[in-house]
């Protein structure tokens, strides 16, 4: 009886861990994709969530990025939530408008950056038991650094228009420190109240 138990928890948990993995991928893929437009069409191009659309858009992405690496096992899993969002945003075109074309010379460092994001919460948080907020502190800290400095080596030889380089640099520097640190605090928020529920 305890074996067919046994059996029937670990199904279950495999379907749950499949079903988490694919929501969470469709949300990388289609909220890049799409919000930006929504927002643009329901509240008019020149509005406030328009304008800071990355804002809204970076810190869902950056949620989906830190839900996977407390949540999700398997590298292989993961490569979708860390490649998709980048792909879509460029594609969609609504977050950079004209510098979208440019943005795909920063997939790579993008992809590298969410990677560490992913890699350092499972490392420090998971693994070493760190401090929930030290441990996105740090992770930030070195997803921020690998983007603006792939941004900056790009730059140096000349890749983006100087019209757009001061845009660009504050959308690879500080707004992804603040779409990761808004990230950090509604994760914690609720994932760790959901977790005290369910001991509860």
């Amino acid at each position: 009886m305890e074996k067919v138990l046994d059996k029937k928890m670990c199904d279950y948990s495999k379907a749950m861990d499949i079903t988490q993995t694919i929501l969470i991928a469709i949300s990388a893929l289609l909220v890049p994709t799409f919000l930006a437009k929504l927002i643009t069409d329901i509240f008019g191009g020149t509005s406030w969530l328009a304008t800071h659309s990355q804002i809204i858009v970076g810190s869902i992405v950056n949620i989906a990025l830190i839900i996977t690496a407390i949540n999700l096992k398997g590298w292989k899993k993961i490569i979708a939530v860390v490649t998709l969002p980048s792909i879509s945003t460029i594609l969609g075109g609504f977050v950079f408008k004209s510098a979208s074309v440019y943005m795909a010379y920063m997939i790579p460092a993008i992809w590298l950056g969410n990677f560490a994001l992913i890699y350092l919460y499972k490392l420090l948080l998971l693994k070493n038991n760190w401090n929930y907020f030290l441990t996105g502190i740090v992770s930030i800290i070195v997803k921020v650094a690998i983007i603006f400095l792939g941004f900056s080596a790009l730059n140096a030889f000349g890749i983006f228009p100087e019209k757009l380089v001061a845009n660009l640099q504050n959308a690879m520097g500080v707004t992804q420190a603040i779409t990761a640190t808004i990230a950090m605090v509604i994760t914690y928020i609720v994932y760790f109240a959901n977790k005290k529920q369910v001991k509860e």
